[in-house]
């Protein structure tokens, strides 16, 4: 296995994930790690609450008491626990993938950053959405959803924000007025994350004149364009602590698919990156554990690819296709008994 990153704590990995138990958690159980995974996880944090700009509870949803079926972890303890689990020396770090070359047939060859070039006879691509393993096999690149997440840290929330803590409760809360939105997400240690969710153009923060390290500038020009919403509801987007983070949402076209080839094949965002809508992590475990599965089980390389792409691409096309235009569920104001946008929010969990 090649990361880019320097180690497996080079960055703080982000937020907070629900693996649901018909896809995440299956491939947790198939890999022996169910049992740590809920030791590590958050049953509590599957509440969910809808509010409106003031700050008024709408909808609340609470876990029954044993209920285990999407409960939350941060994502480095989820990367961790899957580290801890493979033998040392099984990551290599430092190791950037620039190209694959090769023929189709194999062996291909991997164009590492560092100059190096390693050959090999499959490469998988869980490199995300901007894979430099996707054009092995797809002419498709991700596209501007529209909407973009700017992600708010808070710290130390039980007494440094003690009102915000409350407003969140064990879990995520979330509110809009149609053109912006707020998805506030607790994680672990007393932290919860802010995500400030508006239709804008991909360069917004430049184009409003700001720079994207200039926190008061950007905190200023929020302000304004939440001035309608409540001051309570405004501390989800003012009193955090540090930099915001800009996160563009990206998406792959609907469908994506491929030819199959002997000695490639994709997982994850790599191959059906699709809005945070709670079934990003959860696809990239199943494709991982369906494709491990096949590995294990077929007589020639070949014959396992195709039999998980069998399985992975209609799944993933299908799902896409439920989800296709999800940036503007984000976004987008009640029916009038609020359940449509509610579950849609309740459903989530991977926001990027």
């Amino acid at each position: 296995m090649y990361d880019a990153e320097s180690g497996p704590h080079a960055r703080n990995q982000g937020g907070t994930l629900d693996l649901h138990a018909d896809n995440g958690q299956i491939a947790l159980r198939e890999a022996g790690l169910l049992d740590e995974f809920f030791r590590l996880s958050r049953p509590e944090g599957q509440e969910m609450r809808q509010l409106d700009t003031a700050g008024n509870l709408l909808m609340h949803q609470v876990p029954d008491a044993g209920d285990r079926f999407k409960p939350e972890i941060d994502r480095g303890q989820l990367r961790d626990l899957l580290l801890d689990s493979v033998r040392p020396g099984t990551v290599e770090w430092s190791r950037a993938l620039e190209s694959v070359g090769g023929p189709a047939e194999g062996p291909r060859q991997l164009h590492f950053a560092d100059g190096t070039v390693v050959e090999t006879d499959l490469v998988i691509g869980a490199d995300g959405a901007f894979s430099r393993v996707r054009p092995a096999v797809s002419d498709a690149v991700p596209q501007y959803a529209g909407a973009t997440f700017l992600e708010a840290w808070f710290d130390e929330v039980e007494t440094r924000h003690a009102d915000l803590s409350d407003l969140v409760g064990q879990g995520s809360a979330t509110a809009t007025d149609g053109d912006r939105a707020v998805f506030a997400q607790r994680n672990s240690g007393g932290h919860i994350r802010v995500y400030i969710i508006q239709r804008a153009p991909i360069d917004w923060i430049r184009a409003a004149g700001l720079a994207p390290g200039d926190t008061a500038a950007i905190r200023a020009h929020l302000l304004n364009q939440f001035a309608a919403w409540s001051p309570r509801m405004l501390r989800m987007i003012t009193e955090n602590d540090g930099p915001y983070v800009d996160r563009p949402l990206f998406v792959l076209p609907v469908p994506h698919t491929w030819a199959p080839v002997p000695t490639v094949t994709l997982l994850g965002d790599a191959a059906h990156l699709m809005p945070p809508l709670g079934v990003g992590v959860n696809l990239a475990m199943l494709d991982a554990s369906d494709l491990a599965l096949a590995l294990a089980g077929s007589a020639t390389v070949d014959a396992a690819l195709r039999a998980y792409e069998q399985i992975m691409l209609p799944r993933s096309v299908e799902l896409a296709r439920a989800l296709e235009g999800g940036a503007e569920m984000l976004l987008a104001v009640d029916d009038p008994d609020g359940e449509d946008r509610f579950h849609a929010f309740a459903e989530r969990g991977d926001a990027r």
